[in-house]
């Protein structure tokens, strides 16, 4: 059964590249990003594993811990992240789950027969510290994901998960958010002091609350 947003992520334990995991305690009170690939040794997947490396200090800002998995062992995990590191110029910084027998990926549907049955596609869940999933995201085998935007995202979820706004199509860091339809007029001085515009009875704006 697929993973929706709002169920309680997997749990299970795993063979990885940094030793065996139990998922929810390895996580603890972090958020996690959970991300698949179709098989080691592929140039897009290559590419991608180098810019998570790159981007570590930005997942660490934020409190992320990000973690791979293919269906490939172990031995293969090793010798494919020394080509990561020689061609994408970086030094593999998080675990990639080896994961033969599927049992990770069957658990979060990350095999999709229509695509392919031998190898996961790239899928991509963003977990809350309350172990639920807060994202869902799935790539064709072709495409590239762009982490800038998971890591956009994941500052809506953080935001939204501590104050009572939306952010709006293509916000950024610093930008203007929605106040919540729940909130009644009268009440935004106390909760948004730093003002608010009323575009429409719907559609309020004001600053970003936590800067």
């Amino acid at each position: 059964m697929a993973i929706r947003i709002g169920d309680l992520a997997p749990d299970f334990v795993a063979d990885t590249t940094e030793g065996k995991i139990h998922f929810h305690q390895w996580l603890g009170d972090s958020w996690g990003v959970l991300f698949s690939h179709p098989a080691d040794f592929t140039p897009v997947c290559t590419t991608e594993l180098g810019a998570v490396a790159k981007l570590r200090a930005e997942f660490d800002k934020r409190n992320v811990k990000v973690l791979a998995l293919s269906v490939d062992p172990l031995d293969s995990h090793d010798r494919w992240i020394g080509d990561i590191n020689e061609t994408q110029h970086t030094q593999v910084n998080f675990p990639l789950i080896a994961d033969p027998q599927f049992a990770v990926a069957n658990l979060y549907d990350m095999v999709h027969p229509n695509a392919n049955d031998k190898f996961t596609v790239r899928s991509v869940f963003v977990i809350g510290p309350d172990k639920k999933v807060k994202l869902t995201i799935t790539y064709p085998a072709s495409t590239g994901r762009n982490f800038d935007e998971i890591l956009r995202v994941i500052d809506s979820l953080q935001l939204t998960a501590k104050y009572s706004v939306a952010t709006p199509a293509n916000w950024k860091q610093g930008e203007d958010v929605v106040i919540a339809p729940a909130i009644k007029d009268e009440e935004i001085p106390a909760r948004f002091p730093k003002g608010h515009t009323r575009v429409k009875p719907y559609l309020r704006t004001t600053p970003q609350p936590n800067l």
